[in-house]
């Protein structure tokens, strides 16, 4: 005989007064919000096991999954017990479309969730709800550690799909552009360019020809700025070092440059076959012809 079938038998909740009653509803109300929590959580995680890049992901967020069906089929058995019907589960908020994102969403609910199911256990009179409770809180402790564990794995991927969203490489993976969108887009390569020629200059010293081109480069984004005002484009936040990395020797360094330079020509040519304001294609013009004589001092230094 299962636990539920002795509550069924011996251990009747309902109709012990008008106290138990009200305790009763607050109780049944919380259990109802945790079946609706392990009924989305069943189908989120089935969603974010197709996402997971790796095998090792994939099963882990399996085994999840089964938890999570082992808590709503026990929550559903009390519940079906305390109310003499069973559960109605409804999808909560919708489960996110990436894996990153949906990392993210898992580890907020799983920690909310130990909280909530701690509470009920707290709250509950009954021994055996206050278990069932208090094992569900540990295992959805358990899952969220498991899933910081893979958002921290997975930061270095991240990281280089969030540059291809930035700068220069992100205006050319881009398959249409506003002329804020353009300026946005520059801007940003402008600050990946100064923020890499800091890193340079602080590891290997003051080089001249990164002191010389990240002046220049100063001035491009002033001129870039003048643009911002003029069409009331609001400033994007300068995070530029989220997106750099020491180069290893001064050789990659020149290397990382011409590679910018290289992206920074293109980005600029890609803007250039817009029908663009005069003022946006003076500028984006101007840009686009330093970025090639920086190009060429890039490409000697490299030759050295």
């Amino acid at each position: 005989m299962n636990p539920y079938q002795f509550y069924r038998q011996f251990k009747p909740f309902h109709l012990d007064g008008y106290s138990r009653v009200q305790e009763d509803q607050s109780l049944i109300k919380d259990i109802q919000k945790a079946i609706n929590g392990e009924y989305s959580a069943i189908a989120c995680y089935k969603k974010l096991a197709k996402l997971a890049p790796t095998e090792e992901e994939k099963n882990r967020i399996r085994e999840i999954r089964k938890d999570e069906m082992r808590h709503f089929k026990a929550f559903s058995d009390i519940y079906t017990n305390i109310t003499g019907v069973p559960p109605t589960p409804q999808l909560q908020e919708g489960c996110p479309d990436s894996y990153k994102r949906g990392l993210e969403f898992a580890i907020k609910d799983e920690q909310e969730t130990v909280d909530f199911y701690i509470e009920i256990a707290d709250g509950a009179q009954d021994s055996y709800i206050k278990e069932s409770f208090r094992r569900a809180a540990a295992d959805e402790q358990n899952h969220a550690v498991w899933f910081l564990y893979f958002f921290i794995k997975n930061q270095g991927s991240w990281r280089q799909e969030r540059q291809m969203d930035y700068g220069a490489k992100g205006a050319l993976e881009a398959t249409s552009l506003t002329v804020p969108q353009m300026l946005v887009y520059a801007i940003q390569d402008e600050y990946l360019a100064q923020a890499r020629y800091d890193r340079i200059i602080q590891n290997y010293g003051n080089v001249r020809t990164f002191l010389r081109i990240k002046e220049a480069e100063l001035r491009h984004i002033t001129a870039l700025q003048t643009l911002f005002q003029r069409y009331g484009v609001p400033l994007p936040e300068d995070n530029s070092q989220a997106y750099t990395s020491t180069p290893d020797s001064i050789k990659s360094a020149y290397a990382a440059g011409v590679q910018g330079e290289i992206d920074n020509i293109a980005m600029y040519n890609k803007f250039l076959t817009y029908n663009l304001p005069q003022d946006v294609r003076f500028v984006f013009t101007q840009l686009r012809d330093a970025s090639q004589n920086h190009l060429a001092a890039f490409e000697r230094g490299l030759a050295r």
